[in-house]
């Protein structure tokens, strides 16, 4: 892989980066549209001061702590009622006297259940007041997509509402300092340089230009504990990590494994389509080259130029080819034209996968019946789990406490992933707190999973999951293929 994409892909879920470890594309970015969003306004604030304005949110976007929210059985808050334990948790408020950290009990509370460490030697810094942490989020919001990740910053907002409602850090609640990467290299640059004057940590970032403020967060020594991480020079950075850990020369056998396990001959005769330009190519080359090592077998490797809207002939070359299981690599939009080129000329593969780009409601919606039956393999529990999964069920719950009626979002699923791992690592640090202890334990975090909601992680080493699992479209529904359990076959290096 170069050390740095000639552009990324800022069109939603374009290409998923966690498909493979790879970067995001920018080369479509002006002609492929994407679901957009309200938008944040740069550098608004959650306020730690427990309380929720009528309504819910402050003019300026941002949402405040949602501490008067109610709690059900599992955690997640119910309309109308009070937060358990919403005046904060236990321990010295100074933080300076050996006090402990406070936050609920068991798994899925806000501390995790880890044992608060003695806050005794603590110490102000960047962004640590005698009242506050203040972490920082820089993602896309604006930009040639508007809103793109803004579902990253709703998560972490969510779950700094969850953790002040029940708990502090050594007597402080938290603060979240949002800032707006515009989809731009030297925005997220820009961003990452106030970062390190105003916050004591990053978390749950996702801008698909994450280049530019890379160096910058090592420089300052700040930890950026992202969603992901879409390039090269930010899997580099040393004191960066994603909760989703992604690494572009690994990907995972699980998905030629599949294939070969549940549809036989039809990975014998397998066809990979992609969008021609930049990482999408790259990445579409070295997935055909770790499923063959894996005993596949392709009789058609084609890309698609961008500005090519006419897929009949590529359909036309499958049918021909006699291709049985089909790939693809580009946006959302893209697949569904593929898919509609397929009904419209007759041709039914007997497996079309897809990685979880396509797992969208845009997709099923613009699709109709013509995307019915399509497979995705994944690396989360599917938002139709959310009954069977309680971390799933707090996500959600404290979303729409914090932000009524927002979407969910895949990156955002894992930028709440990102705010539980800060706040248990913090929480076990206690009076030893800062950016250094902090980068420190992230580097030896190994099989993150949030509570099973997403598959292990290997954020310290940064290497990409081995274990996925698959859903297929019915109708309007994804449901389980091959059970709910995550398949991990390990991991072949490309490129």
């Amino acid at each position: 892989m170069p050390r740095r994409c000639s552009a990324l892909l800022v069109s939603l879920l374009a290409l998923l980066l966690a498909a493979c470890g790879s970067q995001l594309d920018p080369q479509t970015v002006s002609q492929v549209g994407g679901a957009g969003g309200s938008g944040a306004a740069a550098g608004g604030e959650v306020l730690a001061d427990g309380s929720v304005p009528a309504g819910g949110a402050v003019p300026d976007g941002s949402v405040p702590d949602a501490a008067a929210g109610g709690a059900d059985a599992g955690g997640a808050p119910a309309a109308g009622g009070a937060a358990p334990g919403a005046a904060g948790g236990g321990g010295d408020s100074s933080g300076k006297n050996g006090g402990s950290t406070d936050g609920g009990d068991g798994a899925n509370s806000a501390s995790g259940g880890v044992k608060g460490a003695s806050c005794a030697g603590f110490k102000n810094g960047p962004g640590i007041t005698d009242k506050t942490i203040t972490i920082g989020n820089a993602s896309d919001i604006s930009g040639p997509v508007p809103g793109i990740f803004e579902a990253s910053q709703d998560a972490v907002r969510a779950y700094v509402a969850y953790f002040n409602s029940t708990g502090d850090i050594c007597g402080r609640k938290l603060a979240v300092k949002t800032y707006d990467t515009r989809a731009d290299a030297a925005a997220d640059q820009q961003a990452y340089a106030k970062a390190c004057e105003e916050t004591f940590a990053m978390v749950g970032s996702m801008s698909a230009f994450d280049s530019g403020g890379a160096a910058t967060a090592q420089g300052c020594g700040l930890p950026d504990l992202r969603s992901a991480a879409t390039t090269v020079e930010r899997s580099a950075c040393k004191t960066c990590f994603g909760a989703q850990s992604t690494n572009a020369s690994q990907f995972q056998n699980a998905v030629a494994d599949f294939v070969l396990k549940n549809y036989g001959d039809a990975g014998k005769h397998a066809g990979f389509l992609y969008i021609n330009a930049g990482a999408a190519a790259q990445n579409a080359k070295g997935q055909v080259d770790a499923m063959t090592k894996r005993g596949m077998k392709f009789d058609v490797v084609q890309g698609i130029d961008i500005t090519e809207f006419n897929y009949a002939p590529y359909v036309q070359q499958l049918k021909t080819k006699g291709v049985q299981t089909v790939f693809w690599i580009g946006a959302y939009q893209q697949s569904v034209r593929l898919r509609q080129a397929m009904d419209q000329q007759g041709y039914e593969p007997k497996l079309y996968l897809r990685d979880p780009t396509d797992y969208s409601p845009a997709f099923v919606k613009e699709g109709a019946g013509a995307v019915d039956g399509t497979v995705v393999f994944a690396n989360f529990t599917p938002f139709e789990e959310v009954r069977s999964n309680k971390e799933l069920a707090l996500y959600l719950g404290w979303l729409d406490q914090v932000k009524p009626g927002a979407t969910p979002g895949f990156f955002g699923l894992f930028s709440w992933s990102a705010a539980r791992l800060f706040v248990e690592r913090a929480i076990a640090l206690g009076g030893k707190l800062d950016r250094a202890s902090l980068v420190a334990g992230l580097s030896g975090v190994k099989n993150w999973t949030a509570n099973d909601l997403h598959s292990p992680q290997q954020v310290g080493a940064k290497q990409t999951g081995e274990c996925w699992r698959f859903i297929q479209l019915a109708g309007s529904t994804w449901k389980p293929v091959g059970g709910t359990k995550y398949q991990c076959s390990g991991l072949t290096r490309i490129g």
